[in-house]
């Protein structure tokens, strides 16, 4: 919750405007559910948006932090060897809430495992969120909400503006700075922008209470260091008011360190991404036929580079063991969406989309070691390729393993208008996936003399098919207030990941892994009720079935060269479950200079699994809130103190004790942190900034063994043209 923030739901409120949603690039926005086939009024169902004032004013310059700003959504690190941060929505993780940049799916088809804290908000106008309900005309996915970063586009003639921002620890040491630019312009039929966002990050200070241990010894937080930057580039036409055609191309590389478990016991793997990059080329159009009917296309092609190091020492500079190699993967895909819209008068509009998109995955491991017998034989493939600690010698470079999908959707979307004030939405979609290639290399392995030649799997390639519907009304019963609720039936396909992976040799293979399956329901209201003043409340129910988890199959594996023996694990669709939640949110202007508010939401998860009663859901506080202020005790001025709480939540903790991995769960504890930023508008143009985050230096966790940063400060400027 930020000040003025649309919470449950955001039309076209005193709220949305005054959150500095101007210069939103629409060709990039998805549906919530749209009112008419011409119309840009949105009838959010259970949905919010933050804009970037927002973002800006709260010091949110991540995705994973900006989304904490919304009820019924959290974020949170994984914990593990990855580190990575995930999402929440209603329950639902980043598996089960599709993220697009203007449209676009950002999807891995491997593991879809999006490190949320890798895209950066300076460039983004506003980010949408669907809790729930996300409609057809979307695409497949969707299984329990959606987010969508709809980048900027120009509104004057020429403009521009830059910000520099840099940030301290809580002893004041230099962590590290963030620049973003812009430039564009908008003329009578065109547009052009180009913008540029760099984070540097050397690292972060963990708090002053934080007790040493031998795998951390306090202060900056180890291997806590991130690089982040992005460009985008887009232009547009613009022939007359209702039709806009604009081709874009973003690109944005991350390289990043994954600090480790500070407890002792803890199982370690010793990781970091040396490059974490997504490119998008998109173009995207919206032509109107007559003065009932729309056409728009999106067609894009998107690349992913990923690489993991994965080092034999803490110090990450040895590499000569079986453990260590670099993964690397290389994706692309292409696809194109269109999606046609016509009123029928007053009383009807029908909408029919479709969505095609082709995933191709490669994959090897550069390996450091000759335990393979890389040469044929059972000697080594050379002298310096040796398993003692010489290390960092290239052994042998794996082939590219090759997976290729395609999928493909159509969609239906009609509402009937019940007079001006009470629309009923009906959809309906059919999603299916085509697998044409599933690859897998296997190392030759020597053991006591005997060499075992490599060999390719070909994993049996099987099809995929759901069938989607969803309904919802609104009931606009006064110019400010809004009664509505919605059904949303939707399905989520297994990835690579979950269907094929060996995992170093304990995982066995599904290809018949089926979707999983969640029905939400949900029941919402909100008053725009003043001038900068607004009051939302959502209430939700949501059911999963056939839930992809990992279960014992029974059988083992014995490694050749170690003799370790571990259990083989198989994704399966086991078990079902439910959840329930309230969000609450307020804003409320006091005077025109005093603006204050907050939100809260509660969510109940109950899981039913036979195989293994002990599992729990992790990284979903039960309850999560946010108060705030906005004071402005003369003009330019403003102060912003606001508080954020949340409660425990469970986290799996991996141990090694006696020789043995041992997992269990536990709650990582409540937290309550304090917040302060300020601004002041110098000149018109020009506009200094400065707060602290986590003011009492508070120490808690989001995942065990996992400390998030102390008190922190920062100072920084923005100048407009």
């Amino acid at each position: 919750m930020s000040v003025l923030l649309a919470s449950a739901a955001t039309m076209t409120s005193v709220n949305a405007a005054q959150a500095g949603n101007e210069g939103v690039y629409e060709l990039g926005t998805i549906h919530v559910t749209a009112a008419g086939a011409n119309s840009s009024e949105f009838n959010n169902f259970g949905g919010s948006t933050i804009s970037n004032q927002q973002t800006e004013r709260f010091d949110k310059h991540t995705l994973d932090r900006a989304i904490d700003l919304v009820p019924g959504v959290a974020a949170g690190t994984t914990g593990s060897q990855r580190n990575e941060t995930n999402i929440y929505v209603h329950g639902f993780d980043r598996l089960q809430v599709p993220l697009s940049i203007d449209g676009v799916r950002i999807y891995l088809p491997a593991d879809n495992r999006i490190d949320f804290s890798r895209f950066l908000t300076d460039d983004i106008s506003e980010i949408q969120i669907a809790k729930g309900y996300v409609s057809v005309l979307d695409g497949p996915g969707g299984l329990g909400g959606a987010i969508n970063l709809v980048t900027k586009k120009p509104v004057r003639p020429i403009e521009g503006e830059w910000r520099s921002q840099a940030e301290f620890g809580n002893g004041g040491r230099f962590d590290g700075f963030r620049n973003y630019g812009r430039v564009g312009g908008k003329q009578n039929d065109y547009y052009f922008q180009a913008s540029a966002s760099w984070q540097k990050i050397d690292g972060w200070e963990l708090p002053s209470s934080f007790t040493p241990t031998s795998i951390e010894n306090g202060g900056r937080r180890d291997f806590s260091s991130s690089n982040d930057w992005s460009v985008n580039l887009k232009a547009g036409w613009t022939p007359n008011p209702e039709d806009e055609y604009s081709i874009n191309f973003i690109r944005q590389n991350g390289e990043k360190g994954a600090p480790y478990n500070v407890e002792p016991t803890a199982s370690q793997k010793y990781w970091s991404w040396p490059y974490w990059n997504v490119q998008i080329l998109s173009a995207a159009t919206k032509t109107a036929i007559g003065d009932d009917e729309y056409v728009k296309t999106r067609t894009f092609w998107e690349t992913f580079d990923n690489a993991i190091d994965m080092w034999d020492d803490a110090a990450q500079t040895l590499r000569y063991s079986s453990s260590a190699s670099r993964s690397i993967y290389q994706d692309w895909a292409v696809g194109n969406s269109i999606e046609v819209g016509k009123d029928f008068g007053r009383f009807d509009t029908l909408k029919f989309a479709t969505h095609v998109r082709r995933d191709n995955h490669s994959e090897w491991n550069e390996l450091y070691t000759d335990r393979y017998g890389l040469n044929g034989t059972t000697t080594p493939k050379s002298k310096t390729c040796a398993t003692t600690k010489t290390a960092n010698i290239n052994c042998f470079d794996e082939p590219a393993q090759t997976s290729t999908e395609d999928t493909y959707s159509v969609a239906t979307e009609n509402t009937v208008h019940f007079g001006p004030d009470i629309d009923w939405v009906q959809g309906v979609s059919y999603d299916w996936r085509h697998l044409s290639k599933a690859e897998e290399y296997v190392l030759g392995q020597v053991n006591k003399s005997v060499y075992y030649e490599p060999y390719w799997i070909n994993y049996r390639l099987t099809d995929s098919s759901a069938l989607n519907w969803q309904t919802a009304a609104v009931w606009r019963y006064s110019e400010t207030a809004k009664l509505f609720a919605n059904i949303s039936d939707r399905t989520r396909f297994p990835t690579l990941f979950e269907r094929f992976s060996s995992r170093f040799g304990t995982g066995a293979s599904n290809p018949d892994l089926a979707p999983e399956r969640a029905i939400n329901y949900q029941i919402g209201w909100t008053n725009a009720f003043a001038p900068k003043s607004q009051v939302s409340i959502l209430g939700y129910y949501a059911t999963v079935e056939n839930m992809m988890q990992s279960v014992a199959t029974g059988k083992s594996y014995t490694d050749p060269i170690t003799g370790k023996v571990s259990a083989i694990t198989q994704y399966q669709n086991v078990g079902d479950g439910h959840r329930y939640g309230v969000d609450f949110a307020v804003d409320y202007a006091f005077t025109p200079t005093l603006i204050a508010g907050g939100n809260i939401s509660y969510i109940h998860n109950v899981l039913t699994n036979p195989i293994d009663p002990t599992i729990e859901q992790t990284g979903i506080p039960t309850v999560k809130g946010m108060v705030y202020a906005t004071y402005s005790p003369i003009e330019g001025l403003s102060l912003t103190p606001n508080v954020t709480y949340a409660d425990e939540r469970w986290s799996q903790k991996t141990e090694v004790i006696n020789n043995k991995t041992v997992s269990s769960y536990v709650k990582t504890g409540a937290y309550v942190l304090a917040n302060f930023a300020t601004e002041y508008k110098v000149r018109e143009n020009f506009t200094v900034s400065g707060g602290v985050k986590n003011i009492f230096d508070r120490n808690y966790q989001l995942a065990w063994g996992y400390p998030e940063p102390g008190r922190t400060f920062y100072v920084g400027f923005k100048g407009t043209f």
